[in-house]
């Protein structure tokens, strides 16, 4: 078994992003109490912007581990994303120890972080990468959708990477679903079948986010 990440790192990870999110942003956040206090759970969340992953960190209520491109792993923030808990993974091959690791996390009833759409883009999950579904169908853990809403609208005076300061930051956390049909299969039909449930599911939550913000 390939090391699994600590969970005491993913925590010391919430507790910064804790202090980040609430000292920079404002953060409001909807529908935390819907993710399963215990067990495996898999965060579906949409990626317009860098701070989404952060956000998410510091707002949600147990410690997450984010699969985070390999080509964030830069100098200091190597040994740091790897302290706190993150899985690096190579998005142009297939990782095998970036998925043993993220289906270690799971098996020892952690929190997987995923950006479905493998890359930033508009955060509508329009188009979803097989990934989310193959962690969802073998390890049946439930996902919950997550939407980040007022990441991406503008770009702060100070710093153009981030969203302007003291900004309102909407996460909607929806209710979790399993992807699989029941039967455990994990055949391409029913990973492609799994994917397509998924996307209905994240797509009405991010509309029903939407209403509920006003976004």
């Amino acid at each position: 078994m390939t090391d699994v990440p600590s969970v005491r790192g993913a925590e010391v990870g919430r507790r910064i992003g804790v202090g980040l999110m609430y000292g920079l942003f404002k953060p409001r956040v909807l529908g935390a109490w819907r993710v399963p206090a215990a067990g495996p759970v898999i965060f579906a969340v949409n990626h317009s912007h860098n701070v989404d992953g952060p956000m998410v960190m510091g707002v949600a209520p147990r410690p997450t581990h984010f699969l985070i491109k390999k080509e964030a792993f830069v100098g200091p923030l190597d040994p740091f994303l790897t302290g706190i808990g993150q899985l690096k993974v190579d998005r142009h091959s297939t990782d095998r120890t970036a998925i043993s690791r993220a289906l270690g996390v799971l098996e020892q009833g952690g929190v997987l972080g995923i950006f479905p759409e493998g890359t930033r883009g508009e955060g509508d999950f329009a188009a979803l990468r097989a990934g989310l579904a193959y962690f969802a169908v073998r390890s049946g853990a439930p996902i919950v959708p997550v939407a980040v809403l007022g990441s991406s609208g503008r770009s702060g005076r100070l710093i153009k990477a981030l969203p302007p300061l003291r900004s309102r930051v909407d996460v909607v956390f929806g209710d979790p679903f399993d992807a699989g049909d029941g039967t455990g299969r994990r055949t391409r039909k029913a990973l492609d079948e799994a994917t397509e449930r998924i996307q209905k599911q994240l797509t009405a939550h991010l509309e029903n986010a939407r209403r509920l913000t006003g976004r």
